[in-house]
């Protein structure tokens, strides 16, 4: 038998993830979590049973945008639009605020200044898987605060890609040329959005409406339409989960979204297994100990400042102090995108392999007590208790 196939990873990947979620369930934690762990007891730092990251994280990032493309189906332009005005400002100096403490403790710990300024940069995000995962379908479809966490997310999603491009221009030495690429790439937004809305309303609508008949050329269609719109942002310079976003939301006004969305829902759960399988794999636990203590400081900064910052930023737009406590502790921690800083950063060379462990230490440590946090306190689809489940 090759053990080295992807085949036998899969194998690995979703037989341990049963045995890891059985036993999650049966003592009562977060599936996530067990997700997490599985990657650190079978990954590269721990029994080397599954040893190509690379492609299995990449293959685990089609769930994230999976994710955003159901989010999409999920809300209409005009919703969107509004959201997007109430929600910038909030999303504006929350960035700053969280920057700011990212930087200050690696530097009170004697980081160099651009390790402290990439881990400041890092810690901006918060996780929309995280976030979305654990929102209730009925919270999202009819509650204001699914429509502010994604106006939200989807900020801290641009502002992401601005800091990627200038990771990637520091790396190539082209910051001349960075500003321009940014530019450009703005630029290309209206522009997607506006050739996504025609090829839905002249090409895709009609087809879908002739042969509705036909399941799974409806499940294939909508498929081919969120990876190729995805991938077209990305060629732009944009993001795949931006595009993907973009690619739902401009068929989300059609009867047949909520459909494709239905179906859609266990494709999106095989992928974000690998993905937080990677995450786990990805962190060599051994050395954790390096960093350990700037890691635990601002984990605790981070878990305490957000669900701080947003009840205080929400409530001053007028948002009631129930729903921006309950936003707040769902976007109480670091994000997939702080994960990808880490790795772009070290890979070109950028900060030390210390501030790199910094932030997926505490990205990892976020994730797990954030997703403990708004399962035991809050309604969410996987929660323990019944008064809280809700789908």
């Amino acid at each position: 038998m090759d053990l080295s196939t992807v085949t036998f990873s899969f194998f690995l990947i979703f037989t341990g993830a049963a045995v890891f979620a059985s036993l999650a369930l049966y003592t009562r934690q977060p599936l996530i979590i067990a997700y997490i762990a599985l990657g650190a007891v079978i990954g590269p730092y721990g029994l080397s049973m599954v040893t190509d990251l690379n492609l299995l994280s990449d293959i685990g990032h089609v769930g994230i945008i999976f994710l955003l493309f159901l989010l999409g189906l999920d809300m209409q332009p005009q919703a969107l639009w509004a959201t997007l005005r109430k929600s910038t400002v909030v999303g504006i100096f929350s960035s700053v605020l969280f920057a700011a403490v990212g930087f200050a403790v690696p530097y009170l710990f004697g980081f160099a200044l651009r390790d402290s300024l990439v881990v400041g940069a890092a810690m901006m995000f918060s996780s929309t898987i995280i976030g979305i995962k654990l929102l209730p379908t009925t919270v999202l479809h009819h509650r204001h605060i699914g429509e502010l966490m994604i106006g939200l997310l989807l900020l801290q999603d641009l502002l992401a890609i601005i800091v990627l491009m200038v990771l990637f221009s520091a790396a190539e030495g082209a910051a001349g040329g960075m500003g321009r690429d940014l530019a450009l790439s703005l630029l290309s937004l209206p522009l997607l959005v506006g050739g996504a809305l025609l090829i839905v309303r002249y090409l895709l609508l009609p087809l879908i409406a002739k042969f509705d008949r036909f399941h799974e050329y409806i499940f294939l269609l909508a498929i081919g339409w969120c990876l190729g719109v995805a991938e077209t942002a990305a060629a732009l310079g944009l993001s795949a989960e931006i595009g993907a976003f973009i690619a739902g939301i401009t068929i989300a006004t059609s009867p047949i979204s909520q459909y494709i969305a239905v179906n859609l829902k266990p494709l999106r759960d095989f992928f974000l297994i690998l993905f937080f399988f990677s995450v786990g794999a990805r962190f060599d636990f051994a050395v954790l100990s390096e960093v350990l203590a700037p890691a635990l400081l601002l984990s605790a900064l981070v878990l305490v400042c957000k669900p701080v910052v947003y009840r205080f930023l929400l409530k001053g737009v007028s948002e009631k102090r129930s729903l921006a406590w309950d936003l707040g502790f769902r976007l109480g921690q670091a994000s997939e995108f702080s994960l990808l800083i880490a790795y772009v950063a070290i890979g070109a060379a950028l900060i030390s392999e210390q501030a790199s462990l910094l932030i997926q230490a505490t990205t990892i440590i976020t994730l797990v007590v954030s997703s403990y946090i708004v399962v035991l306190n809050y309604p969410n689809p996987i929660a323990i208790s019944d008064k809280l489940r809700r789908d």
